[in-house]
């Protein structure tokens, strides 16, 4: 296996932590121990009592139940719990793909959704988006990728970087053409249950599909990536068992703490998703009005879905020196577009409390530039 750098984590790394503002966050507000522990009465004393041992490599029963509870028509025994969402992606690549085989990655993506796949050794061919179509889904164009060895589809809805959530039959389409290919899906839905109106969510492609895959995550629309947590979820037992022996060589099973945080977030997911939404809610007109102001330098498609957005960049020639130059003049952080080989777009993020305050201070520096 030969990785390319992960350019969004070399990025990040050299400022997610030094910068005073997240304005390019991928994640919603998050919430400590303490307001989880809150949730339920006992939680303080089961948690203060957990032993540090192994956990079940599957996950913890009672997890994996409650997992089941976000879908329609899954079980338990259909969940698999994984350490991060990464690790998911990583294992459902290496459990399926080989030289010789095929995969379909829709882009602009998140880079491992591309690069994971390409690494296996498997032939790997872009299902383009393009802005300049507002970011639509050409199933036509879809349907020419698909070769006799195409083994997989790897979808991303709501989108990263986008923030736009696919249409309920555009996806019933995908499925039908996995289907009569007999390709297998795997849909990164880690900002599901975060749509801007609760009433556009469209099914899981597990709940739509046998041979479809669902990977969640504690960190973006719950706001928890500190517990480090994600899972698949498949109707296909066998492709399900294909990924626990391949975990069994990556993490083997995941922390005992994150798994008893998560059992306990999920079951009041209700209360993260509502406040989180609030916030997407009450931000994103503030940005919309800031991008109109600053319509010389941005434009963009409207998310609908997620705490991020990704417009396009006007009359700047390199956008990531631009970032760079602006993170080191005032500490607001935007994530430049060429890590999604998008290199005239810039990643922003609506979903943390102090956005408002973010986003003045980068007016008042654009606004300098005059």
């Amino acid at each position: 296996m030969k990785l390319n750098t992960f350019r969004i984590e070399k990025y990040y790394a050299k400022y997610e932590f030094t910068a005073k503002y997240m304005l390019s966050s991928s994640d919603a507000e998050s919430r400590s121990i303490a307001e989880l522990l809150a949730f339920e009465p006992d939680a303080r004393e089961k948690f203060d009592a957990l032993r540090l041992g192994y956990t079940e490599s599957a996950g913890a029963p009672d997890l994996r139940q409650t997992m089941a509870g976000i879908y329609a028509s899954v079980s338990s025994d259909d969940v698999l719990v994984m350490s991060s969402a990464e690790e998911g992606i990583f294992v459902f690549y290496n459990a399926l793909l080989t030289a010789g085989d095929h995969a379909i990655i829709e882009t602009p993506c998140y880079e491992s959704g591309f690069e994971l796949a390409r690494a296996t050794g498997a032939d790997v061919s872009a299902w383009q988006r393009y802005f300049e179509d507002g970011w639509v889904h050409d199933l036509t164009a879809l349907e020419k990728l698909i070769r006799p060895n195409t083994k997989v589809i790897y979808l991303n809805s709501p989108s990263n970087p986008t923030g736009i959530n696919m249409k309920l039959e555009v996806m019933q389409a995908v499925m039908d053409l996995a289907r009569a290919n007999n390709i297998i899906v795997l849909c990164d839905e880690v900002y599901r249950e975060l749509e801007h109106d609760s009433k556009t969510i469209i099914p899981a492609v597990c709940d739509l599909y046998d041979n479809a895959v669902s990977l969640g995550s504690m960190s973006k629309s719950y706001g928890l990536p500190g517990l480090r947590l994600g899972w698949l979820v498949t109707k296909n037992a066998a492709l399900l068992e294909k990924f626990l022996h391949f975990k069994w060589y990556t993490t083997i099973c995941s922390s005992a703490p994150s798994e008893f945080l998560s059992d306990l977030a999920l079951r009041h997911r209700h209360i993260l998703l509502e406040r989180n939404r609030k916030i997407v809610q009450q931000n994103l007109p503030l940005l919309e009005a800031f991008l109109q102001r600053q319509a010389h330098l941005f434009t963009w498609v409207k998310p609908d879905a997620s705490p991020i957005g990704f417009p396009k960049v006007h009359g700047v020639k390199n956008v990531y020196d631009f970032c760079e130059q602006i993170v080191e003049n005032t500490g607001v952080l935007l994530l430049p577009g060429s890590v999604y080989d998008q290199p005239n777009h810039v990643r922003m993020g609506y979903g943390r409390a102090n956005m408002p305050e973010a986003l003045g201070i980068l007016e008042s520096y654009l606004d300098g530039l005059k």
